[in-house]
């Protein structure tokens, strides 16, 4: 599975079901950079194959990013069935976000 970019459009339809994380993030974002490839590397892992990974682009989608009150990034969210459950702020490592998914997965 692969990372999935969401709009303000899609977002709360995706994420209603089931556990998910979103990272928010921006093009001119170094760390929002370093954290892509992690995000990717986790989409792939069988062990969190029932997560869905999701990313928004705070500078085109405004709503949903003020809805969270986003004000650094990047930013994860990690949802279970439309309500947010953990949220992290700042570079997170695989190993991290690994361990923090899989207490809702």
């Amino acid at each position: 599975m692969a990372v999935t970019a969401l709009t303000d459009a899609n977002f709360e339809e995706k994420t209603k079901t089931g556990v998910s994380i979103t990272d928010f993030w921006a093009v001119w974002c170094g760390p929002c950079k370093m954290q892509s490839p992690v995000m990717d590397a986790l989409s792939e892992d069988d062990s969190l194959k029932d997560v869905a990974f999701y990313k928004v682009d705070v500078d085109a989608n405004k709503q949903v990013p003020a809805d969270f009150g986003i004000r650094a990034i990047p930013t994860m969210v990690v949802m279970k069935d439309g309500q947010a459950v953990e949220r992290l702020t700042g570079f997170h490592n695989k190993e991290q976000l690994s361990e923090i998914l899989h207490k809702y997965a």
